[in-house]
């Protein structure tokens, strides 16, 4: 078992805990994930690794709450514990030293900068971070990446903190004024494929975290697959992270809408069994 020894609110309907778990702490590198299950009959779930700590044998994780499982787990409290979490999983970030660098993230995505943001800094590259939030409410993590950035800029969808607007706005600025050598990006697929657009002119070295839908997380299911290429790749054992000029957007995003419905009433389902 996989007791949680911290639980954090970082902002409304987001949360980060730090999980026992030594032997994932170990082996996991910046852009690998876990999949875990709150209970012994519940789904399997993909969660980013946002950081891992090898002296005190923890992971930390971060996520929204958006549906039954994540609804569960935002449940669980301190010195709990969950039925499975298996990883790391995934191929790590392909890291150099590229120069001029910007780390972009779009929501809890922001989260998932971070570990990239800290590996890119740590192999001697110039860190722009871009975070994007819906408004001032959903702000989080932004000190932390204030460490591993040389520049940080916010943007809301509201205006109520920094730029008023979207993350690919802010990046089509940047790019503009400055020689950018290497983006990437994670958030909802709409602001991955924006990005996209601004740097595939330019000719921009670019990559994104995909968040498909997933069940084993080790490449038996087929469910993750997403075209790259114009061939079907397996994000959780080609990727997750992809060229972004090479992504069929359109697909992946088809895909992500495949359950919502379903989910949909699972969620409605079990609000109503803890009225």
């Amino acid at each position: 078992m996989y007791k949680i020894l911290e639980k954090h609110l970082l902002a409304e309907g987001i949360f980060k805990i730090k999980i026992s778990a030594p032997l994932i702490a170990e082996k996991f590198k910046p852009g690998q994930f876990v999949v875990l299950m709150v209970n012994e009959t519940g789904e399997r779930i993909p969660l980013t690794i946002f950081d891992g700590d090898v002296a005190e044998g923890s992971i930390t994780l971060v996520f929204q709450e958006v549906g039954k499982t994540t609804s569960l787990l935002a449940s669980k409290k301190v010195s709990e514990e969950l039925f499975s979490v298996l990883g790391p999983l995934g191929r790590p970030s392909a890291v150099s030293k590229f120069g001029n660098t910007a780390v972009i993230g779009g929501g809890v995505g922001v989260a998932e900068a971070y570990p990239e943001a800290k590996a890119l800094k740590k192999a001697g590259n110039y860190v722009i971070g871009v975070a994007g939030f819906r408004t001032a409410k959903k702000l989080f993590m932004v000190d932390d990446l204030k460490e591993f950035c040389d520049e940080l800029y916010i943007s809301t969808d509201d205006g109520s903190v920094g730029y008023r607007g979207f993350v690919h706005e802010v990046l089509r600025n940047l790019v503009a004024k400055k020689k950018i050598d290497y983006v990437y990006a994670v958030g909802p697929v709409p602001m991955m494929k924006a990005v996209s657009d601004v740097t595939r002119p330019l000719n921009i070295r670019t990559t994104i975290s995909a968040n498909p839908i997933m069940i084993d997380g080790t490449g038996m299911c087929g469910v993750c697959r997403l075209e790259v290429g114009g061939t079907s790749r397996f994000a959780c054992v080609e990727g997750p992270e992809f060229d972004a000029h090479q992504v069929n957007f359109e697909l992946l995003e088809a895909r992500l809408r495949m359950y919502r419905h379903e989910e949909h009433v699972c969620r409605l389902q079990e609000e109503g069994r803890h009225k």
